[in-house]
């Protein structure tokens, strides 16, 4: 069975082996999983690589030869996927779900603020070109914290429950999680997805508060919370893999 595989990404250790095909190579992930009964193969569109699933008792050997006979499908998908966007001048990153244009304002006193121009919204960053990407992404991280702490203050307070500390992380996934100590985490990456998806992990995570499962309770504390759950979980589906693609340049 081959699927594009957008979010849980195994957390299980794995080994790793490269094939190539048509002037390229890929690097395969191997899972070992002892209810596997078939090589799979998922290439995760978050992180951008390739797993290959497989019985625990199932040879090296064999999982190559899996790998390699589905080459040019690994090819293909990995082909397909969007283009990375990276936060410098004149590229767009979506903010609440609205396109604004990166505009470096070398001149400009501040870091990082909102304007707008003939074209629509902006992000003007100042300072030096090579502190553009840097800054973009922790004024992204900072407006995300912001929005997530009012959503969730919201939330706990409709619930009467008090949530511990807010941790931002850039996970591939989750979008967010709840520990057993009432500690909330999220990614950053929602403040680049509408209101009303941010706004719905926050109802999510804090409804955990209550019930750490996803029993039908929990899923009637969540839509008290939050009536356009089904909306929200549609919006992350169609589109939440998309916002993997935005992000600083790793030197």
């Amino acid at each position: 069975m081959l699927r594009l595989f957008q979010r849980g990404a195994p957390r299980a250790p794995v080994a790793h082996f490269e094939i190539a095909h048509c002037g390229a190579v890929h690097q395969v992930a191997l899972r070992r999983l002892n209810s596997a009964r078939r090589f799979t193969l998922r290439v995760r569109a978050a992180s951008r690589d390739v797993v290959l699933t497989m019985p625990a008792r199932a040879s090296l050997k064999a999982a190559r030869e899996f790998a390699e006979r589905h080459a040019a499908w690994i090819g293909a998908r990995l082909d397909r996927l969007p283009d990375l966007v990276y936060f410098e001048p004149s590229s767009f990153a979506p903010l609440r779900g609205v396109d604004h244009k990166i505009v470096h304002c070398p001149d400009a006193r501040g870091v990082v603020w909102i304007s707008e121009n003939d074209g629509g919204p902006i992000l003007c960053v100042a300072g030096d070109l090579a502190h553009v990407q840097r800054r973009v992404a922790d004024f992204l991280k900072r407006e995300a914290r912001r929005d997530l702490e009012a959503a969730t203050a919201r939330h706990c307070a409709a619930l009467g429950v008090t949530r511990r500390r807010i941790t931002l992380r850039d996970t591939t996934s989750r979008w967010g999680s709840c520990s057993s100590t009432g500690a909330l985490n999220f990614s950053w990456r929602l403040i680049l997805a509408p209101p009303f998806v941010l706004d719905y992990l926050a109802a999510h995570e804090v409804a955990h508060l209550v019930h750490m499962d996803h029993s039908p309770a929990f899923w009637r504390v969540t839509r008290r919370l939050f009536p356009e759950t089904d909306r929200a979980e549609a919006w992350l589906k169609a589109h939440g893999a998309d916002l993997h693609r935005y992000g600083a340049r790793r030197d």
